[in-house]
């Protein structure tokens, strides 16, 4: 029997897209077994929680180049070496694989693997590899990437490296969006605005449209807004739309991305590696406001791929409220007073879309 270990965690877009590969295990091979070892952040135990998945949590610290901080990091790694092991061994399984989504979690998981000649396969849907996936590249049979640039961060002739596009539920390929947009009371004769910031929320785009509401008047007759303000930001994000006419709903999390995306005729997030797919699968056009304070600026050129596929527009996070705003607001203004111009987006979103990315991945896998 095998049983597929997935490591790695910490933040949605490492969690979903190891989901959406379990689920095509699953389906593809119904006895086989599943265990996540992921981190302490609630958001892990939250959504992995209600899968029925055994989840084992690993007290992994992040990196950082300070040398005490940095020593109790690497402390911590061959610690959560040691839980793995132990879990491994103990399981005796007849066949094993770990499959590492990235984040400094999966160190740990992917050493003690190797230690124990366990085949290690890896995903990458960054369009440029974090710490964690370049150092741990070398222990990969295969690296799944979602985008054909981000070979050349792992050597362009690497035949390990295969671009598979970014696994999704398959809730993203039949959404239950009439189910979705009535459960949350919204009026299915208005367009939806979708704000969100992923799943912790995003406190410069928060901000950003809360000093922009007074204006969104000109759009209360046919618009309404879902804002996905992030389980910190939600008390903060109800006290900006005290005074808002328009037609909202404001939500610290939502269980239903494909539903809701679905629904949205618009998105505005930010440009991390998982949201881009999901936009591209729901075919919603998208503004896009890549997470500024990353050195490498990752999520501008996750946005690009959009932009240049034709779905989304970038405007950048100034990290200041009235000057992003004032960038922001005509850009908005344009897609939203424009049917035919988001109609155009939405049908170049469902030209890039994969929905097999998973199953490539899985058939690839299989055959270890």
């Amino acid at each position: 029997m095998l049983h597929v270990y997935f490591a790695g965690g910490g933040t949605g877009g490492h969690i979903y897209p190891a989901l959406a590969v379990a689920q095509q295990l699953l389906d593809t091979l119904p006895d086989c077994r599943i265990t996540f070892f992921c981190s302490q952040r609630p958001i892990d135990a939250r959504v992995l929680g209600v899968t029925g998945y055994r989840f084992i949590p690993l007290p992994v610290g992040g990196f950082s180049g300070n040398p005490i901080k940095f020593a109790k990091f690497l402390k911590s790694v061959f610690a959560a070496k040691k839980i793995v092991r132990k879990t491994i061994l103990y399981d005796n399984n007849e066949k094993s694989v770990m499959f590492s989504v990235g984040g400094f979690v999966s160190t740990g998981a992917v050493l003690a693997a190797k230690s124990l000649n366990i085949p290690v396969a890896m995903l990458n849907i960054d369009s440029i590899p974090g710490k964690a996936n370049s150092f741990l590249a070398r222990y990969a049979r295969d690296i799944f990437v979602q985008f054909p640039k981000t070979k050349n961060y792992f050597g362009l002739n690497n035949k390990r490296v295969i671009v598979t596009g970014c696994p999704l539920r398959k809730e993203f390929f039949k959404p239950d969006v009439s189910g979705t947009v009535e459960s949350l009371g919204l009026s299915p004769k208005k367009k939806i605005l979708l704000v969100t910031g992923a799943s912790g929320g995003a406190l410069n785009i928060n901000n950003v449209i809360g000093y922009l509401l007074d204006r969104f008047d000109i759009f209360e007759a046919s618009w309404q807004i879902v804002h996905l303000a992030g389980i910190a930001h939600y008390d903060a994000v109800r006290a900006l739309y005290r005074q808002c006419e328009l037609t909202h709903k404001i939500l610290d999390y939502c269980d239903d991305m494909p539903g809701l995306l679905s629904a949205a005729d618009l998105v505005i997030g930010r440009a991390g590696a998982m949201s881009i797919a999901e936009f591209a699968a729901s075919c919603t056009p998208a503004i896009c406001l890549p997470y500024p304070y990353h050195k490498d600026m990752h999520q501008r050129v996750n946005a690009k791929f959009l932009v240049d596929a034709g779905c989304a527009a970038i405007v950048d996070d100034l990290c200041d409220t009235e000057k992003t705003a004032a960038k922001l607001w005509p850009v908005l203004c344009d897609i939203m007073s424009n049917d035919e111009k988001r109609e155009t987006m939405r049908l170049k979103c469902a030209a890039i879309a994969n929905p097999e990315a998973a199953s490539a991945i899985v058939n690839k896998i299989l055959g270890y």
